[in-house]
């Protein structure tokens, strides 16, 4: 077989090596390539369904210091025996540890709202997600711009 011949390919070989590429593209993300956020929240709740709704996450929109941000995070829910919030947990993309807060709730608590202050590496997002009694998942997120940051501690 000559060289001119050998890199002549059929049209099947094309059509199979295109097959090849699109299912590779197909294929989820690794952790690596997500971002720490969607990594942290991969960890604690793996591929389950996460949907928007239900959460409300409340920060002020501009915050001059990154020591001390307030955070209050609600959820709609009746709080009852059968239909309450089991636990909330807070996520962000740039401080150095992802997991901000998690909590857990009983029907006892009455309402699931939750307040307290945080510190902020920047300019970021912050993600609440609710694990409720059913076992659905919700969330909310806000976007937060910090002019000073805090936590700009170097990690070992």
């Amino acid at each position: 077989m000559d060289a001119m011949a050998r890199l002549l390919i059929t049209r099947r070989e094309a059509v199979l090596a295109g097959a090849a590429a699109l299912s590779a593209s197909a294929l989820p993300a690794p952790a690596a390539a997500l971002g720490q956020m969607d990594t942290a929240i991969r960890n604690v709740f793996g591929e389950a369904t996460i949907r928007a709704g239900k959460v409300t996450l409340d920060l002020p929109p501009l915050v001059e210091n990154g020591n001390t941000v307030p955070m209050t995070v609600s959820v709609e829910s009746p709080m009852t025996k059968d239909n309450y919030v089991k636990a909330i947990h807070v996520f962000n993309d740039k401080n150095p540890q992802p997991n901000v807060i998690s909590l857990k709730l009983s029907p006892r608590a009455g309402k699931a709202v939750i307040a307290t202050r945080i510190r902020l590496a920047g300019t970021q997002k912050l993600t609440a997600i609710a694990e409720m009694s059913d076992g659905t998942l919700w969330s909310g997120t806000e976007e937060v711009v910090v002019t000073l940051a805090a936590c700009l501690e170097d990690l070992p």
